[in-house]
């Protein structure tokens, strides 16, 4: 059965043969996230996959993660396609290199998910907060329901951890 929500008034469905997209938002709706798990070469990994992209294995656990991690990177967009979000622009969608596996299997490797950068109740950050934050700024998710038992991930700064005195930012002006 698919399963139906929404974001931001917008519909969302995740169909039933899209199994591991409903069993990530399903987890992400308990609060926590939760990444796949490769029990063969003792790997994380993200976005969902059918199959290991490491030794192509297809079977996997659901192992949670901590949550937290540092903008790897990120895009301001100034000029919302969908136009619910045109009242939050400007707005960020940030890459995020979890605290998990870093320079695994290999170098300069990790774990990144990205989503929008919100505030600590879920809301989309304000412009004052979209210019505060930039490459190396510390976040921690944060769960949106959806409804439907899913939730989705986006990310706010993480009060908690240690912030760079001033983070890198694209130059835009």
């Amino acid at each position: 059965m698919a399963l139906e929500g929404e974001y931001l008034g917008m519909p969302v469905a995740i169909d039933d043969l899209d199994v591991a997209n409903q069993e990530f938002y399903t987890h992400c709706a308990s609060g926590e996230l939760h990444l796949q798990y490769c029990p063969a070469c003792d790997l994380l990994r993200y976005p969902t996959t059918t199959a290991c992209p490491w030794c192509a294995r297809a079977d996997y656990e659901w192992r949670p993660v901590s949550g937290r991690g540092t903008i790897y990177s990120y895009s301001e967009i100034h000029h919302a396609i969908q136009p619910i979000f045109r009242q939050y622009a400007p707005y960020l969608l940030v890459l995020v290199q979890l605290d998990e596996q870093i320079d695994k299997p290999f170098e300069y490797d990790g774990l990144r998910i990205n989503g929008n950068l919100a505030k600590p109740s879920g809301e989309l950050a304000d412009p004052d907060l979209v210019r505060s934050v930039g490459i190396g700024t510390r976040v921690k998710v944060v769960m949106h329901e959806m409804g439907g038992g899913m939730a989705l991930p986006l990310w706010c700064v993480d009060d908690e951890a240690e912030q760079p005195e001033s983070p890198w930012r694209y130059a835009i002006e």
